[in-house]
């Protein structure tokens, strides 16, 4: 007992200097002024240098070894042989990556976000172009040490979706293709269209951010545990277990941007505050994937978000902060809120048609990581795929090759799990239903208490002690599939175009 209690203290100081480093990151991308940047970036090389070396030291090995012996790991619980394998995984790929790989990642990347949110606000890809062949390199020569079989590629996914392989992706793009293309195009042929001008206008950032706090309100989050800021990109950002910040960003000509943006980012949150204290600042304190998490933020954005009767209870708040809505019907709103059309930007796109941004995105970068693209072809890489896949032509960089700050931070294979998300996020939904069947009556009273607490017994609290596959089976009996998406879309899409 005292020797595992001892392991579980070492990993709870690597977890403390973590702490840290996300913070300076949060700063990074939030307050820091310009000039610090450069100091910063030295700071997080020196930061991840010093939990690297902690990973993969000799008090590390002698604790993996001890319990990786079969007489004692059987001796263990089921929750800690969970942690035993965690960190096995991890120390036994850390162990290839020499510490001066660490450093120079942790540095690139500190300079790279920086240059992206210079080359998209100049909408000039040339800016950030040597930063992502930099990181591209360093992506590729993670993958020598890590070792792979067929698809560099593999090597990304599993870092963020456990056992996934590209063929999976593949499989999965194949299906919701056949079955989306098709309807989208009943969707955009439909004379029936919501008229989506109403959501055009000048709103105040002031009357954007107070409705940002209402919304946050309905949803449970907690400002003693967060902070809700502005950013470039949206992103959350858990910097200990009472400290999980959200950002968003306001655009004056459509509040929708900073609605959206903030409900997605308090999904994200919601899981990381509701994981289990029990495990703090250890591993199994932690999402079972990112799809898993994408799955959260995807939820709350559109089952609950852009759902009619969620819609029904924020409407008056929408009216009384902005005049304009004062004439408008609730139900022209809703159809206005689920606009179905052909957009160049992700975050923009609406419910039907994201999965094919998520789809070019991927292609690109699993051809970027086995050196089918280069670089310096990547907008005009982008820019044709985008017509093929969603029929729209960016105009320039930052509505095309710059609009996502994965790249900069070096999140290969991150993309996948949006569209995984989706998938997961829809199947939640039907269990729910059946679980909480006044679903919809709460929701016009804006009570999304029994919602949160669904999630936080079936979701939150198994924290990683769960493949995500094995996790989604448990709850909803399936396994993870396009199923539940395809008929949540086609059920609620026809209706609103009537077709």
């Amino acid at each position: 007992m005292k020797k595992i209690e001892d392991f579980k203290e070492y990993l709870k100081k690597i977890s403390y200097l973590g702490n840290i480093r996300g913070l300076v990151s949060w700063d990074l991308e939030t307050k820091a002024p310009e000039n610090a940047i450069e100091s910063r970036s030295k700071s997080m090389a020196a930061i991840s240098e010093l939990i690297f070396n902690m990973t993969v030291s000799k008090e590390m090995e002698e604790f993996i070894n001890y319990f990786s012996s079969e007489e004692i790991f059987n001796t263990l619980s089921e929750e800690d042989k969970k942690l035993v394998k965690l960190e096995k995984k991890e120390f036994e790929k850390s162990k290839k990556l020499p510490v001066d790989y660490i450093m120079r990642m942790a540095e690139a990347t500190s300079r790279a976000q920086p240059a992206w949110a210079e080359a998209r606000k100049k909408s000039d890809f040339a800016i950030f172009q040597p930063h992502l062949e930099k990181l591209l390199g360093l992506a590729k020569e993670y993958t020598e040490y890590i070792g792979y079989n067929e698809n560099k590629y593999d090597v990304f996914l599993d870092e963020f979706e456990p056992g996934m392989k590209t063929e999976d992706v593949k499989k999965t793009i194949e299906t919701l293709k056949n079955e989306l293309v098709p309807f989208i195009q009943k969707i955009l042929d439909s004379q029936n269209k919501p008229n989506k001008s109403l959501l055009h206008g000048n709103f105040e950032k002031s009357k954007q951010e107070e409705l940002s706090y209402k919304v946050l309100k309905a949803m449970n989050y907690d400002f003693n545990s967060g902070r809700l800021d502005e950013a470039a990109h949206p992103f959350t950002l858990r910097v200990s277990p009472g400290d999980v910040r959200i950002t968003t960003r306001y655009r004056e000509d459509d509040f929708t941007d900073s609605l959206y943006s903030t409900v997605h980012e308090a999904g994200h949150a919601l899981y990381e505050l509701g994981l289990p204290e029990k495990f703090n600042e250890l591993a199994l304190c932690s999402a079972a994937s990112y799809a898993v998490h994408e799955s959260q933020s995807r939820f709350w954005e559109n089952l609950v978000g852009r759902n009619f009767s969620f819609l029904k209870f924020l409407y008056s708040d929408i009216k009384d902060l902005f005049p304009k809505y004062k004439d408008i019907s609730l139900e022209e709103f809703y159809k206005a809120i689920n606009f179905v059309d052909r957009t160049p930007i992700r975050v923009d796109a609406d419910e039907v048609t994201y999965n094919l941004h998520i789809m070019l995105r991927f292609e690109i970068e699993e051809a970027l990581i086995n050196d089918r693209i280069k670089v310096e072809d990547l907008p005009k890489v982008w820019n044709e795929k985008m017509k093929e896949y969603v029929g729209y032509e960016p105009k320039n960089d930052a509505e095309g090759v710059l609009q996502d700050v994965h790249w900069s931070h070096g999140s290969f294979g991150y993309f996948p799990s949006y569209m995984i998300g989706n998938l997961i996020s829809a199947q939640l939904y039907y269990k729910m239903l059946e679980d909480i069947p006044n679903f919809e009556e709460l929701l016009e009273k804006g009570e999304t208490k029994p919602m949160l607490d669904w999630m936080r017994k079936n979701v939150h609290q198994e924290g990683k002690l769960l493949e995500p596959q094995d996790l989604v089976k448990k709850i909803t009996g399936n396994n993870i599939d396009s199923s539940c998406f395809v008929k949540y879309v086609k059920e609620k899409y026809s209706k609103i175009y009537e077709i």
